[in-house]
């Protein structure tokens, strides 16, 4: 038993040591790998992120998440097992890519409007990448065909939207018995939109617009801060997390170099390699996706450069994309760690959806291959 106790602390302090004992055998590169951390921390993901985290921070503190949680239930309850306040983060995240599903996810939590099995629901399909990164990155900068955009796009976004639809199982006994109605729409239970009339089709919409500013006009009051205070707290909150952020980002990056120095990373390749040639796949890919296991924009950038056909290479892109990184993972975990939402959950669904979205490429490839 006590073995048992002392396995995962021993292993994570191994780890700890050998990466502090890299960095005394590699100094110079850790210190360059710590700055071009830091780099595309200020130089892409600050200005990328931080003005979204503000803002959100403000929405919710104006109501106008509560609001539009309000609107959008009826949807999001049926669809994904979600309050429609899930609407919210799914838009957010979708626009503004990882981690900012998560954050968003946490606050609602933190506010008691989301319970944790929804919550992990919520946070494994809204981690996505962003439109600009997925198109101007990675399809204009590392593949140099904007023609392939429209493909990763469908794979990526579309294998998310069906992690979405089969995390709607996930949770316990308890969960899978909620109510799929809405809140104040009882009285129309045995009915649905198509059996209703005109007019009650429009009292119905009325009653529910009323309910959502009503919803937000209580949130706003139970806030109770001022626009500047609400403020000053948002670009406060937003300014925490960006460090964090930044943090993990520069840890990442030193890791990766130094294990790509130790020899570490060849090896797991080579291995992969093998597992390639068995499958049928390009062994060439090995290095992309052993560099996206780590960090996305390394698997991106070396999925682009492998010369291995394009077919092969955009799949392997899509796998990067939506399985995100251990970078990523990071920073998720990292959000989640004061609720008790669990990691688990999340690591099943992007390794789902990682498999998910390669396979789109090659389905789709008929249809939408540049």
């Amino acid at each position: 038993m006590l073995r048992a106790m002392i396995h995962p602390l021993s292993l994570t302090a191994m780890t700890a040591l050998f990466i502090a004992l890299l960095m005394a055998v590699y100094p110079n590169e850790t210190l360059y790998s710590s700055l071009r951390g830091l780099s595309i921390w200020w130089q892409v993901l600050f200005p990328a992120l931080f003005p979204f985290f503000v803002i959100s921070e403000l929405m919710l503190g104006l109501g106008i998440v509560h609001f539009l949680g309000k609107l959008l239930d009826p949807f999001m309850r049926p669809m994904f097992r979600i309050p429609g306040i899930g609407g919210f983060v799914v838009a957010m995240g979708y626009m503004s890519g990882y981690p900012v599903g998560a954050r968003l996810t946490s606050q609602l939590w933190e506010q008691r409007l989301i319970t944790r099995n929804e919550g992990e629901r919520l946070v494994a399909f809204t981690t996505t990448s962003d439109p600009i990164f997925l198109i101007g990155a990675v399809s204009v900068g590392f593949f140099h065909n904007v023609a392939l955009a429209p493909l990763l796009a469908a794979a990526h976004y579309g294998s998310g939207f069906a992690i979405g639809l089969l995390m709607r199982f996930h949770g316990s006994r308890e969960d899978r018995a909620e109510q799929t109605i809405v809140p104040g729409d009882r009285e129309h239970a045995s009915f649905t939109s198509s059996q209703l009339s005109p007019i009650q089709r429009k009292r119905r919409t009325r009653s529910r617009l009323y309910a959502a500013l009503h919803a937000m006009h209580e949130a706003r009051l139970l806030d109770g801060r001022s626009l500047g205070k609400l403020l000053q707290d948002s670009v406060q909150s937003a300014l925490k997390l960006m460090m964090v952020v930044g943090g993990l980002v520069v840890f990442f990056s030193v890791v990766m170099e130094l294990l790509t120095h130790a020899g570490l990373v060849s090896a797991l390749a080579e291995g992969l390699r093998l597992v390639m040639g068995i499958v049928g796949l390009p062994p060439a890919l090995a290095d992309a996706s052993v560099y996206g296991l780590f960090e996305v924009t390394l698997g991106s950038r070396a999925a682009g450069m492998a010369g291995t056909g394009l077919m092969h290479q955009a799949a392997i892109a899509a796998w990067v994309l939506s399985w995100a990184g251990l970078s990523v993972h990071a920073q998720v975990a990292s959000l989640i760690s004061r609720t008790t939402m669990r990691y688990r959950p999340f690591f099943m669904a992007r390794l789902l959806h990682g498999f998910l979205a390669a396979a789109l490429v090659y389905l789709l490839w008929g249809w939408l291959a540049p």
